[in-house]
């Protein structure tokens, strides 16, 4: 799956591989947090769903203090290790202390025991994701070659997404008193999380720093509100990604309650991640036929017409529903693989203009987009289904509302969704030639300072 990268010889296919190998254990900690969790604290424990949904949105209501912060400190200050390197090590034993208390909570875990050890994984995560997607950004400044970095890390991050599926949809979550899946999977990830982390600092090197003057707060904030480009990504990337995460939230509820293929939900959930790494090389190939952002609408727009059936699918429809799964799977590929290569190309637009090269600043915004949908999508899925009468322990009691919101709510809020962040993103002003000359106007300010 990774023979694409030897058309782009850049960067060493050993040191990228070497760069991108903590994306699978990273990765296997963030779908469970906001796919899985919430449906374990509610099922296993029988924490409500309306507590689940309001501690997760306090913490991401946090997190719009806590990421900038830390964005802006991984930008400013300048170790002897690394400005990337440093921030990224120290991370990871609170990283791991935290998934271990949320994937492992004690059988009388609430509402406060899930949203504190949260609010502390997040903080760990954070400064551990920030200062790695950053190094990333910043390892190339070819427009295609910022893919090739992408797209091998994101199917790394599915690879990773797949262990996160296998373990606790294989293992199961039923009682909280046994070493369950999510136990399984911290141990997965308290491993080989420091082992990979350890190769990528030895592997990839400390990227080259093009500032060539520093801003002050005020200044700093005025060059991101100004930064159109980038605004109008970071929305269409809020929206799509809201959709997504609609999806992912009430996938486990709405195969197990509304299309009765309970046993399938793991094996349907594996074989969609398995299609998004399948589908990565493709789409960074369509990227480079025509552009990233066209690339990207073409995806958005097949995921639309792959959900608009889901809603009517009758009670065990297995095979279509399996349908479903693997070609909405093939559009994640783009959603994983090509924003975050165009967030390299957005933040020389900021450096072309300050002088100053900010990936961490801007790769926190761009986090909290991704937070901010992943919990609005647990709040408001959640509400609405309590709202209508649906329970998650016991989904046999739910009222035909609440069933049918749940049908609707999975199927159409992704489509809704994605319609305004295709209209966003389709006449996106930064291409490959847009994106030469600011590095080449970057280039010059480099050389003058």
């Amino acid at each position: 799956m990774f023979l694409w990268c030897a058309f782009m010889p850049s960067l060493p296919f050993p040191r990228l591989l070497g760069y991108a190998l903590p994306a699978l254990p990273l990765a296997a900690l963030t779908l469970p947090l906001y796919s899985f969790v919430p449906t374990f604290y509610a099922e296993a424990i029988g924490v409500p769903l309306a507590a689940i949904g309001t501690a997760l949105l306090l913490v991401r209501v946090f997190d719009a203090l806590n990421d900038p912060v830390i964005g802006w400190a991984a930008d400013r200050f300048r170790p002897p290790f690394g400005r990337r390197r440093t921030w990224f090590l120290a991370s990871i034993p609170v990283l791991i202390l935290g998934v271990w208390q949320v994937f492992v909570p004690p059988v009388d875990a609430g509402a406060w025991h899930l949203g504190l050890w949260s609010l502390a994984l997040s903080v760990a995560y954070t400064t551990c994701i920030l200062p790695y997607t950053a190094w990333g950004a910043e390892l190339a400044t070819d427009y295609a070659e910022r893919s090739r970095i992408t797209g091998t890390r994101e199917a790394l991050t599915l690879l990773g997404t797949l262990v996160a599926v296998a373990l606790p949809l294989t293992i199961g979550w039923e009682r909280a008193d046994e070493l369950h899946g999510f136990a399984w999977l911290a141990i997965f990830i308290a491993v080989s999380l420091p082992i990979f982390a350890l190769l990528a600092v030895l592997s990839a090197p400390e990227p080259v720093e093009h500032s060539t003057t520093r801003l002050n707060l005020r200044d700093g904030i005025d060059q991101i509100r100004h930064n159109r480009p980038f605004l109008r990504l970071a929305l269409a990337f809020f929206l799509n990604n809201l959709g997504n995460s609609v999806a992912a939230t009430l996938f486990l509820l709405f195969c197990s309650a509304r299309l009765g293929l309970e046993e399938l939900r793991g094996p349907l959930l594996f074989v969609y991640f398995l299609s998004g790494v399948i589908s990565v090389p493709f789409w960074t190939w369509m990227s480079r036929k025509t552009s990233k952002h066209r690339a990207w609408c073409i995806a958005m727009l097949f995921a639309m017409i792959v959900f608009a059936p889901a809603p009517f699918l009758p009670e065990g429809a297995a095979i279509a529903f399996g349908a479903v799964c693997i070609l909405s799977g093939l559009a994640l590929g783009a959603d994983i693989a090509l924003p975050p290569s165009m967030q390299a190309d957005v933040i020389d637009v900021d450096t072309a203009r300050s002088g100053e090269q900010r990936s961490g600043i801007y790769f926190a915004l761009w986090s909290l987009a991704t937070k901010m949908s992943l919990a609005l999508a647990v709040f408001i899925g959640f509400a609405i289904l309590d709202f209508y009468g649906f329970s998650a322990d016991q989904p046999e009691t739910s009222t035909t509302a609440g069933l049918t919101a749940l049908a609707f709510i999975y199927g159409f809020g992704p489509i809704i969704l994605k319609i305004p962040a295709v209209a966003l993103m389709w006449s996106f002003p930064l291409g490959r030639k847009e994106v030469e000359d600011l590095r080449a106007t970057i280039d010059a300010h480099r050389a003058a300072g």
